[in-house]
C-alpha cells in the first residue's frame, strides 16, 4: 500500500466530448498516476501522494470494442456506421462491444485503488452498487446478474434489462476506462450491435423504464454522491 494514502478525488464534467478525446484525457491522467507510483517506490523516503479522478461526460454516437470483443458483434459494415453518423474503436479495455451517444451518462474514474483497497472484484462490484443505489432514487429496481457485468433492471426475471454496462482496464492499481448508464439514450443504435456480446437479453433506460425524461444534471448529482459515499471519497471540484 501507499505509505499515505489520498482519498481526496477530484471530479471533472467533460461534459459531450469525442470519444478520442475523452480517451487521450483519461489516458493523460492514467500515465501519470503510474509515473508517480514509479517514483514512489524509486525513492520510498520521499512518498508523492497519487491522485484520484472522476471524469463524467456524453460522447456523439461510438460504439467500441474490448480486448476480448469479436468483431461479429457489430452488425454495421464502416459504410453504414458513416450512413448513422457514428464511429468505431477498438480499446484497452475489458469486455465486448459496447454503445456511447448523448443521453448516456459515461463514467471514467481513473483512480489508484491502494488509495482505497486493492480488489479488483471490489471496485466493479462498489461501481455497480452505486449505479443500483441511484436507480433506486427513481424507484427503479435494479441489481446484478450472476456471472454477467453490469446493471439489470429486473435481474431475477426473465424479462432482465441491462441499463449500466462496465469495462475497465487497472494496471498496477491504477483504473480507466468505467461505466455507461443508459439515461436517455436512442436505443436504437444498440440494434446495430450484440450488445457486450449477449444476445438475448434486451438494453433499456432510465427514461424507457419510469417514462418520463429525467435532467442529466440531476442523475450526475445522485451518481457522483453515490460514487463518493460507496468508495469513501472525498469528492473536490
Amino acid at each position: 500500500m501507499n505509505a499515505i494514502l489520498n482519498k481526496n478525488t477530484t471530479f471533472i464534467d467533460l461534459g459531450l466530448i469525442d470519444f478520442k478525446a475523452g480517451w487521450d484525457y483519461q489516458t493523460t491522467l492514467f500515465e501519470q498516476t503510474l509515473s508517480t507510483k514509479t517514483e514512489n517506490r524509486k525513492t520510498p523516503e520521499r512518498q508523492q501522494l497519487t491522485g484520484n479522478f472522476l471524469l463524467f461526460c456524453e460522447h456523439p454516437n461510438v460504439y467500441t470494442q474490448g480486448k476480448s470483443g469479436k468483431d461479429v458483434n457489430l452488425l454495421l459494415t464502416a459504410e453504414e456506421l458513416s450512413s448513422i453518423g457514428a464511429t468505431f474503436y477498438h480499446i484497452n479495455r475489458g469486455g465486448d462491444i459496447t454503445y456511447h451517444g448523448p443521453g448516456q451518462l459515461v463514467g471514467y474514474p481513473v483512480i489508484d485503488l491502494e488509495n482505497f483497497f486493492t480488489d479488483i472484484h471490489q471496485y466493479m462490484r462498489n461501481l455497480e452498487e452505486a449505479v443500483i443505489q441511484t436507480l433506486g432514487e427513481f424507484k427503479v429496481t435494479a441489481g446484478r446478474i450472476e456471472g454477467l457485468t453490469g446493471v439489470w433492471v429486473d435481474p431475477e426475471s426473465d424479462n432482465a434489462r441491462k441499463i449500466c454496462a462496465l469495462g475497465v482496464k487497472t494496471s498496477r492499481w491504477v483504473t480507466m476506462h468505467g461505466f455507461a448508464l443508459n439515461v436517455n439514450p436512442d436505443l436504437k443504435y444498440f440494434s446495430n450491435i450484440v450488445p457486450c456480446g449477449i444476445r438475448d437479453k434486451a438494453v433499456t433506460s432510465l427514461e424507457n423504464e419510469i417514462g418520463t425524461t429525467v435532467a442529466m444534471t440531476t442523475v450526475k448529482e445522485i451518481l457522483r454522491a453515490k460514487i463518493a459515499g460507496v468508495f469513501g471519497m472525498n469528492l473536490t471540484y
